[in-house]
C-alpha cells in the first residue's frame, strides 16, 4: 500500500519473499511483478471458466499481451492460442502462438471460447466489444488492460451470450510462486521474455532515472530496465 519504487529501504515480512532459481537472468526477473499479474489472471481463469477451451484469444499486441500469451501457452499447452492486434511488426513477435490476426482482418466465422483483453487505454472499449462479438456463448472474458476513463460495452450481447467477465490487476505470493515454478519448468519462457527487454540503463543519479523514463516513453514495445549501479 505504499509507493516504494524510489525508497532506499523496503520493509517486507519474510513470507512475502519468493526466491528465484539460480541461473535466471536478473534483467528478465526485474519485471516478474508484471508477469505475476498475468499469471494471477490465468489462474483465476482456470478456476472460473468452463472446460471447453479449444481456442483462447488474446486481444493486444503490446507488452502485456505478449507476456499473457507466453504464459497462457505454457499453462494451457493443449489449447490453441490466437492473438489479435493492430501492428504486423508486433504480431510477428508472437511466433509461439497458433495464429495472429489484425483486428481489422479477422476471418469470417472465427470464434474463440474465452478471451483476455490486454489493450487498455482508449482502445479497451473497442477491444472488449470485439471480443464480445467473436466469443462463443458462455465464454469468459478476462480484462487486464487499464483505462483511465469509463468504457462502454455491449451489455445486451453479454446477457444474450451469457458471458462472464472478470478483471485482474494485482497478484499475491501464490502467483509469484507459480511464476517462478513456470520459469523453472519452462526455461524457454525466459528466452521469450528477453525479447521484450528494450533497453538496460545503468542508474547512479537522478538524471539517469530521468533518462530511463524518457527512453521508456519513446518505445512502442519492450521494457526498459533500470540497473542500479553503486
Amino acid at each position: 500500500g505504499f509507493d516504494g519504487f524510489m525508497q532506499e529501504y523496503v520493509s517486507l515480512q519474510p513470507d512475502r519473499l519468493v526466491v528465484l532459481p539460480e541461473g535466471i537472468d536478473p534483467v528478465v526477473a526485474a519485471f516478474t511483478e508484471l508477469v505475476s499479474v498475468s499469471v494471477h489472471a490465468l489462474q483465476r481463469f482456470d478456476r472460473i471458466a468452463h472446460a471447453r477451451r479449444n481456442m483462447i484469444g488474446i486481444w493486444g499486441d503490446g507488452n502485456l499481451g505478449y507476456i499473457t500469451a507466453i504464459f497462457c501457452k505454457a499453462m494451457f499447452p493443449d489449447t490453441k492460442l490466437a492473438v489479435f492486434g493492430v501492428d504486423n511488426e508486433k504480431l510477428a513477435n508472437f511466433a509461439f502462438a497458433d495464429a495472429t490476426y489484425r483486428v481489422t482482418d479477422i476471418p469470417e466465422g472465427l470464434l474463440v471460447d474465452h478471451a483476455f483483453e490486454c489493450v487498455g487505454g482508449a482502445g479497451s472499449g473497442k477491444a472488449i466489444n470485439q471480443i464480445i462479438d467473436y466469443i462463443n456463448p458462455e465464454g469468459t472474458i478476462s480484462i487486464l488492460g487499464v483505462s483511465e476513463y469509463p468504457v462502454p460495452i455491449n451489455t445486451r450481447m453479454v446477457l444474450e451470450k451469457g458471458l462472464r467477465i472478470f478483471g485482474s490487476s494485482r497478484s499475491g505470493v501464490a502467483d509469484f510462486e507459480k511464476t517462478v515454478a513456470l520459469y523453472k519448468s519452462n526455461p524457454e519462457i525466459i528466452n521469450y521474455l528477453s525479447n521484450i527487454v528494450g533497453a538496460v540503463v545503468p542508474v547512479r543519479t537522478i538524471e539517469d532515472m530521468k533518462k530511463a523514463f524518457e527512453m521508456d516513453i519513446q518505445k512502442a514495445f519492450g521494457k526498459t530496465i533500470m540497473m542500479w549501479d553503486k
